[in-house]
């Protein structure tokens, strides 16, 4: 027997300087404690950490290559900003690919997907307590990302997880309000009703009205 496999269990994983230094920047840029105003440098950012470059440097190359950070030639890198004409555009293609990805899935979802996507629901709720705010969104973007790939929607799926970090940078800090992040997991509970039901117009409607309340929180947020 596998006993790694048999007992339930994980691999203990320590973690490297640069996931650390990787996690403490993200959080960093997502609740806006780095401004995308100020031009930042891997020494800069070293000391802040108290820690060398190399980490900084190997974690920026992979903000960068998520979209939440930007390099500026010669003079160091900053938190990406993103422009009211972005917003929409990025708004105007997350809804397009979402709702097509839950129109093919309300005909062909099975119960094991269905059970996955309530698990990752129930995850939400636990780590709500926690006030674990970068784990909360991680568990959004899988919710969404799970939906494309059970209706076998590969494509669409990378295209949605470029644009849900550029949507990160505009509304994470919106998303962890108050009262908002109840309303997401409702929202998600209602999503999947809707396809355990294989009812393709509720599951298409509660989808819209999902990502409205999200993009309403967001500008509301940000006016």
């Amino acid at each position: 027997m596998d006993v790694k496999r048999g007992l339930g269990m994980e691999p203990i994983h320590r973690k490297t300087t640069k996931e650390m230094v990787y996690e403490q920047l993200k959080k960093a840029i997502l609740v806006r404690e780095l401004s995308h105003k100020e031009i930042f440098t891997e020494t800069m950012l070293a000391n802040s950490l108290n820690t060398s470059r190399t980490p900084v440097r190997e974690a920026v190359a992979d903000l960068i290559n998520e979209g939440l950070m930007v390099h500026i030639p010669r003079k160091g890198f900053k938190v990406r900003e993103i422009t009211e004409k972005e917003m929409d555009q990025i708004i105007f293609l997350r809804t397009s690919i979402e709702v097509q990805g839950i129109k093919i899935l309300s005909d062909i979802i099975t119960e094991e997907e269905v059970r996955q996507l309530y698990k990752i629901v129930e995850r939400q709720e636990k780590v709500i307590a926690s006030n674990d705010s970068i784990k909360f969104i991680e568990l959004d973007q899988l919710f969404h990302r799970k939906i494309l790939q059970f209706a076998g929607q590969e494509l669409l799926e990378q295209f949605l997880s470029e644009l849900y970090n550029m949507a990160r940078l505009m509304g994470h800090t919106a998303l962890m309000k108050e009262g908002r992040i109840t309303e997401v997991i409702q929202e998600h509970l209602d999503i999947v009703k809707a396809l355990e039901s294989k009812d393709g117009e509720l599951a298409i409607k509660v989808m819209e009205n999902h990502l409205l309340s999200t993009v309403d929180s967001v500008r509301n947020f940000t006016d």
